[in-house]
């Protein structure tokens, strides 16, 4: 069975339409290789509509294209793959990071882009409140986006099961941060009122106002084609501060993807916006 579900299937007519469907809403892309990923991911859908195939969802599909079948489509389709403190060497450096900007006498904004269930914001809450017990004041404006609006409700509840409280939080923190309820962990409001929830699409909307200190926009490049990154990038250049830190995911980078970024001298493995990095290279 294991090998059975390493070889793709063969493209079928409805498979077309929600991997075309994914694309045209998120620019994201779904690769041949993973294209058994679709019923699986989709089959909490077809239970919840009473229907028996992927067939019969896309004709529900294409007697409403407007409607919220579609929605539900594409967040399924989605990769909501995420957990607290993930990568807790790259958070402590945009701690860091942060902590620069207050010493400069200024309010850091940071956008945690793609937050998915929210996991990313709530843990850079926790560092920046476990940073002002310890005598370091950060009143620091973070802003989490998603393209899922369901994924945003999750966030905005910050209710969480065992299992996705396990993953990358300690004890300590579990205790001090969220209380129980049932079988869930619910973060404490001082948590959830640092953080500003709103519904952004990378690919076709805007940056949202104002300029950031640091963008962490991880693990989404990888599902786009070379254009709508260099798109997105481009995009997010224009959101930051002069001096500012991109943070992409472990897998991705802007070395053959984007000019307007390039490694950054100061936070090994980040970026920053390319015009303020050649300067100093020339010098």
């Amino acid at each position: 069975m294991i090998a059975d579900r390493r070889v793709p299937p063969p493209a079928t007519g409805a498979m077309a339409v929600v991997t075309a469907l994914l694309e045209q809403r998120t620019g994201q892309q779904i690769a041949a290789t993973r294209s058994w990923r679709i019923e699986t991911a989709l089959k909490p859908v077809l239970r919840a509509r009473g229907l028996d195939s992927l067939e019969a969802l896309v004709a529900e599909l294409l007697r409403d294209p407007g409607g919220p079948v579609s929605e539900q489509i594409v967040d399924a389709l989605l990769n909501q793959e995420t957990s607290f403190f993930r990568d807790a060497a790259v958070l402590d450096m945009v701690a860091a990071a942060v902590e620069v900007c207050v010493q400069e006498g200024r309010r850091p904004r940071i956008w945690s882009a793609a937050c998915s269930t929210g996991q990313e914001p709530l843990s850079l809450a926790m560092l920046f409140a476990e940073r002002a017990r310890a005598g370091v004041a950060i009143d620091a404006e973070i802003l989490a986006t998603d393209v899922s609006e369901a994924a945003l409700n999750r966030a905005r509840q910050a209710r969480f099961s065992q299992f996705e409280i396990q993953r990358g939080l300690s004890v300590r923190r579990m205790i001090e941060w969220f209380h129980a309820i049932g079988d869930d962990w619910v973060a404490r409001p001082e948590l959830v009122n640092r953080i500003a929830f709103r519904r952004h699409n990378l690919v076709t909307d805007a940056p949202p106002a104002g300029r950031f200190d640091v963008i962490l926009c991880r693990n989404v490049m990888l599902y786009l084609s070379p254009e709508l990154r260099r798109q997105v990038l481009a995009r997010l250049a224009q959101a930051m501060r002069p001096g500012g830190l991109l943070v992409l995911g472990a897998g991705e980078t802007v070395i053959g993807q984007s000019d307007a970024f390039a490694p950054s001298p100061r936070y090994k493995g980040l970026y920053e916006p390319a015009s303020a990095v050649r300067p100093a290279a020339a010098a």
